[in-house]
């Protein structure tokens, strides 16, 4: 089932501020960008908008280390200007490197972060208003009943429950979606189309639709990021190289799995980078600044330390402990691998000295090997047909989890 065809009027910058994803919020976004004078290269380099790159960063952050999410908490008060572009910017900041990396992964535990926040902001910490609000723009309709608490009179609002039904049309859209049993229409009392969001679980009425519209909203984060995506140019996504490199090594480190090469397949690999391979394989004496790039492009791969050093067998002066040793300083220093320029005073850029040839790396805005990477990737995923939406299974194990302790408690599915 579609959204509303028309969504009810937030007028409150601290509202979008807080849930800069709402469809409502996409033109006070674009505003905030025309009031105060922000470009793409602004937002990408400059110096004034670092707070904006910081907190799209955390979010970035927050997602692929956190199971609860991205937290509900920020530095800057919202309901003052200041903190509120800097909150709504920074989502837009992280969405476009995440859409920027292509990477499915990356893409999914995202969106799972994003969700969950506004899933416990919408369970707990807003006032009802605001959450009907927020009901009415995902939901095709949503009423609510006053249900008093046994022995205590229905007028005293304090103890009184607000019992929220829903149309069955979404409940049968979203719930499929959600293991356990309180999902199950069976298991919901209906009435002339409406289903009601019992409590259950230890949770309340709210608590459980809240975790219904959950769901709604990680559909259309989805649905937006594949729209970006299909926007996005090669030179466009380029620009966002360096902050896709560190997210997609840290989500890489926080899996704890050797790279498959699914963040970046060896054909995604600048000539750069395997020339000084080749090199290294043939014996020959690459070198330092050859050597450190190689190591730092390794890091910002994902690759492991291990892998990394296995470049390194054949050099002529190999050690496999002072190898170790050294790439282990590198890749905890975590720097940024070196760019085109760079590589070209140090003779390690094969393109620029007629050893090989590519038409990507003549291209003007080519200036970093991450650039490459992240337009191979692109390509690759132009060609790939998509994958049916598949839940992170560490939200599913997580959700499992919580299931265990209150019986009938939901899981992603």
């Amino acid at each position: 089932m579609p959204l509303p065809r028309r969504f009810p009027t937030i007028e409150s910058p601290s509202l979008l501020a807080r849930f800069p994803f709402l469809p409502q919020g996409e033109e006070w976004l674009k505003s905030l960008l025309t009031d105060n004078n922000i470009d793409l290269d602004t937002l990408i380099d400059g110096e004034w908008v670092e707070p904006i790159r910081i907190r799209g960063i955390h979010r970035m952050l927050e997602s692929i280390n956190l199971t609860e999410g991205v937290s509900s908490t920020t530095r800057h008060d919202i309901h003052e200007p200041y903190g509120q572009m800097v909150e709504g910017l920074g989502f837009y900041y992280a969405m476009l490197v995440v859409c920027a990396s292509f990477d499915e992964r990356l893409v999914k535990r995202w969106v799972e972060g994003e969700a969950s926040r506004a899933d416990k902001l919408l369970g707990e910490s807003i006032d009802e208003q605001t959450f009907e609000l927020v009901t009415h723009t995902y939901l095709s309709d949503v009423r609510s009943n006053i249900q008093s608490v046994a022995g205590v009179s229905i007028h005293a609002a304090k103890s009184s429950t607000l019992i929220y039904e829903i149309p069955m049309t979404d409940f049968i859209e979203l719930s499929p979606r959600i293991t356990g049993s309180y999902w199950r229409m069976v298991n919901r009392p209906i009435s002339d189309g409406w289903v009601t969001m019992c409590a259950g679980s230890g949770e309340s009425s709210r608590q459980r639709l809240a975790r219904l519209l959950k769901e709604r909203i990680r559909q259309v984060l989805v649905e937006r990021c594949q729209i970006n995506m299909e926007k996005m140019d090669d030179e466009f996504a380029g620009k966002f190289a360096d902050p896709v490199g560190k997210m997609v090594a840290e989500l890489q480190h926080s899996k704890g799995q050797e790279i498959k090469v699914t963040a970046a397949h060896e054909g995604d690999w600048p000539p750069c980078m395997t020339s000084a391979i080749t090199d290294l394989a043939r014996g020959e004496n690459v070198n330092h600044a050859g050597r450190r790039f190689l190591a730092n492009m390794s890091r910002a791969l994902g690759l492991s330390i291990d892998e990394a050093a296995s470049f390194f067998v054949n050099a002529p002066d190999y050690n496999e402990g002072t190898t170790k040793y050294q790439l282990g300083h590198l890749y905890e220093g975590e720097y940024t691998p070196e760019k085109c320029n760079t590589l070209k005073l140090h003779a390690r850029c094969p393109v620029s000295q007629g050893t090989i040839s590519d038409t990507l790396c003549n291209l003007e805005w080519m200036t970093h090997p991450l650039k490459y990477v992240r337009a191979q990737q692109r390509r690759r995923a132009r060609d790939t047909p998509p994958e049916q939406p598949v839940v992170d299974p560490q939200s599913k194990e997580n959700n499992q989890t919580n299931g265990a302790k209150g019986g009938d408690e939901d899981n992603d599915s």
